[in-house]
């Protein structure tokens, strides 16, 4: 069930770099008493728990990709003027 609820929660971003800031648990109320939840604590416990899994995983691919992307750019600069045999 707190799967369930969790997926109809909505998601924050942050407008400006695209960061996942989490949920917005203010929603969460609403749908424990919509579908007559009886362990709304222990519900919202694992839904909270799943949650920081998902924000750290989204954290983690961000960062993969900002490494890759400054990497991309560092390396676009780069000319070189000699040619090197051995």
């Amino acid at each position: 069930m707190a799967f369930f609820m969790h997926s109809y929660i909505s998601d924050r971003w942050d407008g400006m770099n695209g960061v996942y800031l989490g949920k917005d648990w203010i929603e969460s109320d609403q749908l424990f008493k919509m579908y007559e939840i009886e362990n709304p604590k222990e519900i919202l416990y694992f839904m909270k728990l799943y949650d920081g899994l998902v924000a750290k995983q989204r954290y983690e691919v961000g960062e993969r990709k900002r490494k890759t992307a400054e990497r991309q750019s560092s390396n676009a600069g780069k000319t070189y003027t000699h040619n090197v045999r051995g």
